[in-house]
């Protein structure tokens, strides 16, 4: 089946350059992965939403990635709050395993794509959401406000400037958890990321965080329904802060 790369909803920047040298950072690859997400992807397909002790997350990055292979996943991102670290140790951790020479010679299980990510809090309508950043640069000057460890004020905390730099940066940004927020609906927050220029939603989310874990299917159906209506890619995570990467805690 042919995936159309041409996605309307994809705020490309020209004068941004594609790191596509650099699997962590390929947009394009990204966003097709996008494309083929459904309900049954997350957790043992792919998973687009977990913490490490890089912030919140109880699993070491060496330990999350251990898990992951060992599920099978074909692809994740690690999405600490405001920092990189995570994705960083994992991103060297997997190097060295490609390099082990039983994976090298075929004898070891499948590696993951890992695409570099992040959580990011901003403030948009009076409150505050999250947003998750995907395949950017870390050391593009633009997202480096975002990677000290806290939440930024002023400015920078706006929702349409997160959005910015995580694009400019490269990358992709998604609205987290959209049905999560308790002062503001779906129907109000999605119509205004699409008009702030982000990529995608987080359509695929368990709210209850049952066992095993499942998307919740009244507000997945209607974020779904929201993101085709405006054109955006949908993602899924598990949101995973526990030491168990199919649940949330």
């Amino acid at each position: 089946m042919s995936v159309n790369l041409t996605c309307s909803a994809v705020s490309f920047d020209p004068s941004v350059k594609q790191h596509v040298s650099d699997p962590s950072q390929d947009r394009g690859a990204l966003q097709e992965t996008f494309q083929q997400i459904d309900a049954h992807s997350c957790p043992r397909s792919y998973n687009f939403h977990m913490h490490t002790t890089a912030s919140d997350g109880r699993l070491s990055p060496e330990a999350l990635m251990q898990q992951a292979v060992d599920i099978g996943l074909q692809g994740l991102a690690i999405t600490d709050h405001h920092s990189v670290r995570g994705y960083q140790i994992a991103r060297h951790w997997l190097d060295r395993r490609a390099q082990d020479p039983r994976h090298l010679a075929g004898e070891s299980a499948d590696l993951p794509q890992l695409w570099s990510g992040i959580e990011i809090n901003a403030g948009i309508l009076d409150i505050e959401v999250h947003i998750l950043g995907y395949g950017f640069d870390p050391e593009h000057e633009r997202i480096q406000p975002y990677l000290k460890g806290y939440p930024v004020r002023g400015k920078d905390y706006e929702a349409k400037q997160v959005i910015r730099a995580i694009q400019t940066a490269g990358g992709l940004a998604v609205l987290a958890h959209p049905a999560r927020y308790r002062r503001r609906s779906p129907s109000q927050l999605i119509p205004e990321v699409a008009r702030l220029g982000i990529d995608g939603i987080e359509t695929y989310y368990a709210y209850d965080n049952p066992d095993p874990w499942r998307p919740s299917s009244k507000q997945t159906a209607q974020v779904k329904r929201l993101a085709q209506q405006y054109d955006l890619l949908q993602t899924c995570g598990t949101d995973t802060h526990g030491p168990n990467l199919l649940m949330r805690l």
